[in-house]
């Protein structure tokens, strides 16, 4: 079986849709992007900066309710079902919870070939995307940069703050090829 699936795993501003973005322009077969800003962007007002939701901190800090977990693990069922339908997507993931979210997908993608990409990035070079970009909250790349690698397995990793994005598409590309 060839890859179906390629996790993204990195913190705010790492670099991972630029990657992804690529990866689409590498890849010799159509393949699909989606993310947690997808799912955020898809998710009722109300749900958005509240308990029931996510709510990002004035620091940057994130935190997610009943809710958001409940439509988050929808969500990542979801995209395995489109997988099975017999897409081919690339997830530009933040693992908030390390291990555990890891483990949320690995449940999903139960039975479907999964490449694992931990997408680093110093928490200096991130948080000067961040102030660059203008559109995210300071405060947020620097505290995820570590964060959400704690306890996460990969089966390549990658680093954005010594790699231009197309460079790490290629790398990811060749072990999706081979």
């Amino acid at each position: 079986m060839s890859t179906q699936v390629i996790i993204l795993n990195g913190g705010s501003s790492s670099g991972k849709s630029g990657i992804a973005r690529c990866l689409q322009a590498v890849l010799p077969q159509p393949w699909l992007t989606l993310g947690v800003d997808t799912l955020y962007a898809a998710m009722p007002a109300h749900l958005r900066d509240s308990d029931e939701g996510i709510a990002i901190g004035a620091d940057g800090s994130v935190s997610t309710g009943d809710e958001f977990k409940l439509l988050d693990i929808a969500w990542a069922q979801g995209i395995a079902a489109m997988v099975r339908a017999g897409a081919r997507i690339v997830v530009d993931e933040v693992f908030l919870g390390g291990a555990s979210s890891q483990q949320r997908w690995r449940t999903a993608l139960t039975g479907l070939d999964v490449l694992w990409v931990g997408v680093y990035c110093s928490p200096e070079v991130a948080a000067g995307r961040e102030t660059a970009r203008g559109d995210r909250v300071v405060g947020m790349a620097r505290s995820q940069a570590e964060l959400v690698h704690r306890g996460v397995v990969y089966d390549l990793e990658v680093d954005t703050s010594r790699s231009e994005s197309l460079a790490c598409a290629r790398t990811i590309a060749a072990r999706v090829i081979a």
